[in-house]
């Protein structure tokens, strides 16, 4: 399958160019290999090369030896080469020697040698919807932080597209697959992680009937506040509730194999006396993993429009994680405690700021708007600065900006 680009691949070429290392993370399938073989020039698999895990344990040297950028892919499954690649850094003096992958984090101990100036990590998610060629990338987020005007003609995605793309997910190698297979695989990815990843991240045994019930209370609290404890009772299910510690143990592991990654509280500047709510919202990488733990479908989906506007909030934040990483931001979320909730602070290094809310259907529009209103009126401007915008990204439609200012998105037309 020939390469398809990836938004991560410019930033991996600067960070190369400018530090020893670069370690890109992120969750199994992904794609973080066939990119990091775009720049490598040379590579080891420590996951598949048996000679290179034993060389390591007489001569680490010898699996670094090679031209550079050499890639060690799934560096996390010898730990130990860490430090060896961060004095080989030191003793080379030269940006752009190794390119290392892991589809989990190592115990912090491993890396407590760190690698600030030598190493430099780089998070990678499934695919956007502008990378599989869902969105034409008409909106940028990038322009939106520097306050331009957002426009596009209508998009065709249709919500029963919407509903397939979600249940399909970004991840590289399904590309061209029919939606069953895709689902079928997705099915797979999860037993795998419930069985085998999951006890293998931390090195202890784990039911895999309660790791899968626990996914599935994920799944179905996805972009919600739903609290551990919470989670923790939901997942039980006929059998009572989980220890709660042992839910905080789940959700420890899933966070190192990077198969969930909760959005942050911003807590701004206020001028009211609103106090802001620092739980984060739960999320998938890729919301086709809550699809595939609940065994649902996309066909299912169009008949739970309640389930799938949540999936489909996920799915914006995905994408809005990657598009956001490009232009060095992060995405966050708002709650006080009057109830008044923003979907997605998008901000940037610099502290440029921009608000969006998400909303599946049109009809939701006016109440997206008057909220984001209400919103931009509680942060103190002089503190925090102006949003570069506020938007309501929607499923489908055309992007423009209404007479009181606030933007109308189609995810299909939303890019870098």
């Amino acid at each position: 399958m020939a390469y398809r680009k990836r938004i991560v691949d410019d930033e991996l070429a600067r960070r190369l160019s400018s530090t020893g290392a670069v370690v890109i993370e992120g969750p199994k399938a992904c794609g973080k290999t066939a990119t990091a073989r775009q720049l490598a020039a040379s590579e080891v698999l420590l996951d598949v090369d048996e000679a290179a895990r034993k060389a390591m344990a007489v001569d680490p040297a010898l699996v670094l030896a090679g031209a550079v950028p050499r890639l060690i892919d799934e560096w996390q499954i010898e730990p130990a080469i860490w430090n060896h690649i961060r004095r080989a850094v030191d003793t080379r003096g030269a940006p752009g020697q190794f390119i290392l992958t892991g589809s989990a984090v190592p115990a912090d101990d491993i890396t407590r040698h760190g690698g600030a100036g030598r190493l430099t990590r780089l998070r990678m998610r499934p695919m956007s919807l502008f990378e599989t060629g869902h969105a034409t990338g008409a909106i940028s987020v990038k322009e939106s932080l520097d306050g331009a005007v957002p426009r596009s003609p209508e998009t065709r995605m249709t919500i029963a597209d919407i509903a397939e793309r979600i249940a399909v997910g970004g991840w590289p190698g399904l590309l061209g697959r029919s939606p069953e297979k895709s689902l079928g695989a997705l099915r797979d990815y999860v037993e795998e992680i419930r069985r085998t990843d999951i006890q293998s991240v931390d090195q202890k045994h784990r039911d895999p009937d309660k790791v899968g019930g626990f996914l599935r209370s994920i799944a179905r609290n996805v972009a919600t506040y739903t609290s551990l404890a919470t989670l923790a009772a939901d997942a039980g299910g006929s059998e009572g509730s989980l220890k709660e510690d042992t839910a905080g143990e789940y959700l420890a592991a899933l966070r190192r194999l990077m198969i969930v990654e909760d959005q942050p509280a911003w807590a701004p500047h206020l001028r009211s006396k609103s106090r802001t709510r620092s739980a984060p919202k739960r999320h998938f990488v890729d919301p086709s993993l809550a699809v595939a733990a609940l065994r649902a479908t996309p066909e299912r989906l169009l008949k739970d429009l309640n389930l799938l506007g949540f999936l489909f909030e996920s799915l914006v934040i995905r994408d809005l994680r990657i598009y956001a990483q490009a232009a060095d931001a992060q995405v966050l979320q708002y709650r006080d405690n009057t109830g008044l909730e923003v979907d997605a602070i998008i901000e940037a290094a610099d502290g440029r700021w921009a608000a969006f809310e998400i909303k599946l259907g049109p009809g939701q529009i006016e109440e997206a708007a008057a909220s984001l209103l209400r919103f931009a009126e509680r942060v103190d401007t002089a503190k925090c600065g102006k949003p570069s915008a506020l938007s309501v990204i929607v499923g489908t439609g055309y992007g423009y900006v209404r007479p009181d200012g606030v933007a109308v998105v189609p995810i299909g037309a939303l890019g870098p």
